[in-house]
């Protein structure tokens, strides 16, 4: 009999985040209530690894914050990447935030992913695999329907599918 797998990581679409980070640029530029004030977005590092928002006060960061969850919506990303948990740093008349990117399971999150698994399909085999969960089971329709089980699930961190075999 043929097993199926896949994997279950944290991670996400770095193609799709440079597209949000430039419509979330050109909305700034266009905006009336942000002419003439500070309110930018720009890259937290070099490896696009997250945001660095800028503007004249929490309200502005606020606004922006709300622009970009908009846009991860539009182009269906989760907003659980985004880590806002960041304080705002105001000086010189300007607030800056910085917003990196969650990616990556730790083991407590793959531990609660696998504890969920086995309690409602105990058929579905998990095994933990550095930052990933694979996911073995001889049906399809079992993996079919632990994909949703996590999908509904409520967790604080981003959730992908890969691997599929």
């Amino acid at each position: 009999m043929a097993s199926f797998s896949f994997d279950v990581v944290s991670e996400y679409d770095k193609a799709e985040m440079n597209n949000v980070f430039d419509q979330v640029q050109r909305e700034i530029q266009s905006r009336y209530d942000f002419k003439s004030t500070p309110a930018a977005v720009e890259w937290l590092d070099g490896d696009k690894n997250g945001l660095k928002i800028t503007g004249s006060g929490d309200w502005q960061i606020d606004a922006i914050l709300d622009i970009v969850r908009k846009k991860l919506a539009a182009r269906n990303q989760s907003q659980k990447v985004l880590d806002v948990s960041g304080e705002v740093v105001e000086s010189n008349m300007k607030a800056t935030k910085e917003v990196p990117f969650k990616q990556g399971l730790d083991q407590e999150k793959a531990k609660k992913i696998t504890a969920m698994i086995r309690d409602k399909y105990p058929k579905a085999k998990t095994q933990i695999q550095g930052e990933a969960v694979r996911v073995t089971s001889n049906s399809k329709d079992d993996l079919q329907a632990v994909m949703q089980l996590l999908r509904a699930a409520e967790f604080d961190f981003p959730l992908a599918f890969t691997n599929y075999r």
